[in-house]
């Protein structure tokens, strides 16, 4: 049996199904991430293919680099996606999975552009740019 994983907004809105085994959870520390969140960006890829939205009107797509764009609900403001143009997965934050989610951190990066309120305590790896596949 394939894996299924889902979840949603704060508010409901937004529900989505992934039909895939997430990758490991990496927390991103990068600037835009802390602005986004308040904290820093801890999300798992899944192919694109993998993921389907309820209703995709619900989300709305802030293009916050000329690479990329966050996603988001248009009622409750969660945050929910970031995607690569060019990629082939999907980022979906860790934090809106239904639990049980199974999922489990792996890595840190942008660690340098880290908050300058917070240390990295985990004894996860911890890069300075995403690291190479």
């Amino acid at each position: 049996m394939s894996e299924h994983h889902t979840g949603g907004c704060l508010c409901g809105a937004v529900r989505f199904s992934i039909r895939a085994k997430p990758g490991p959870v990496v927390g991103c520390h990068c600037s835009q991430c802390r602005r986004q969140t308040g904290l820093y960006y801890a999300a798992v890829n899944v192919p694109r293919v993998a993921l389907s939205v309820e209703d995709p009107g619900a989300v709305r797509w802030y293009r916050s680099s000329g690479e990329a764009q966050r996603g988001f609900c248009a009622n409750c403001g969660s945050a929910l996606f970031w995607q690569g143009d060019e990629a082939v997965e999907v980022s979906v934050l860790a934090g809106a999975f239904d639990e049980p989610s199974g999922l489990a951190f792996s890595h840190h990066i942008y660690c340098t552009d880290k908050g300058d309120f917070y240390e990295i305590t985990d004894g996860l790896p911890q890069y300075d740019r995403y690291p190479s596949r």
